[in-house]
């Protein structure tokens, strides 16, 4: 009987031990993984302001009649993000939950653009529930800022500078606009390629 009882310490045991190598085996390969699956950043088109300029002076009007300045000497006490979207654009609907929710988790100004009729807008804004946000209906604004396709956000400092702007396709494109401005890049693409050649 005792010897049976050793035996089985014993197993088990090995089976602890056993099970410990293969979790750090586990976590050796997130790891491996994580290096190379790069974060995604934005698409950032070839036309318009690039990151690190100042935003254009702009002096819009909401469709609730309140007016919003963009750019200019004034420093903003947050960050903005211009979001533009389309009541046409299936996936604008989709990210406008996550553009909310990101907005208010980083702390940030969000203002919808859009360039359509006001009826449009309005039915927009209602589907959506966008009453409790700036929404500006103006094809200058998307011209001036290079705004090519849809959804595109802009981020904007608060002195004025454009953080990164581009197309987004999700939440986790949002989030590496934020994240190209911690580590004081244009985009995060712009850091991979940064880090690939330092590794070379």
């Amino acid at each position: 009987m005792l010897t049976i009882l050793i035996v089985s310490q014993v197993v088990s045991w090995m089976l602890v031990v056993g099970l410990a190598v293969a979790l750090l085996a586990v976590a050796r390969q997130v790891g491996v993984l994580h290096e190379r699956v790069a974060p995604v950043g934005v698409l950032t088109p070839q036309q318009g302001p690039v990151a690190g300029d100042k935003a254009p002076h702009l002096v819009l009007q909401t469709l609730d009649g309140q007016v919003v300045e963009i750019g200019g000497d004034r420093p903003m006490p947050v960050k903005r993000l211009l979001f533009f979207v389309s009541a046409q654009c299936p996936i604008c609907k989709k990210l406008i939950p996550a553009a909310k929710s990101f907005a208010r988790a980083e702390n940030i100004e969000l203002i919808f653009m859009g360039d359509d009729t006001e009826a449009k807008q309005r039915s927009l804004i209602e589907q959506n529930g966008l009453q409790a946000y700036a929404f500006v209906n103006s094809a200058h604004a998307g011209r001036t800022l290079g705004v090519d396709k849809l959804p595109h956000a802009a981020l904007i400092a608060e002195d004025g500078r454009i953080i990164a702007r581009g197309l987004v396709n999700s939440r986790e494109h949002l989030e590496s606009m934020v994240m190209a401005d911690e580590l004081n890049v244009g985009s995060v693409q712009e850091y991979l390629r940064a880090s690939k050649l330092v590794r070379e």
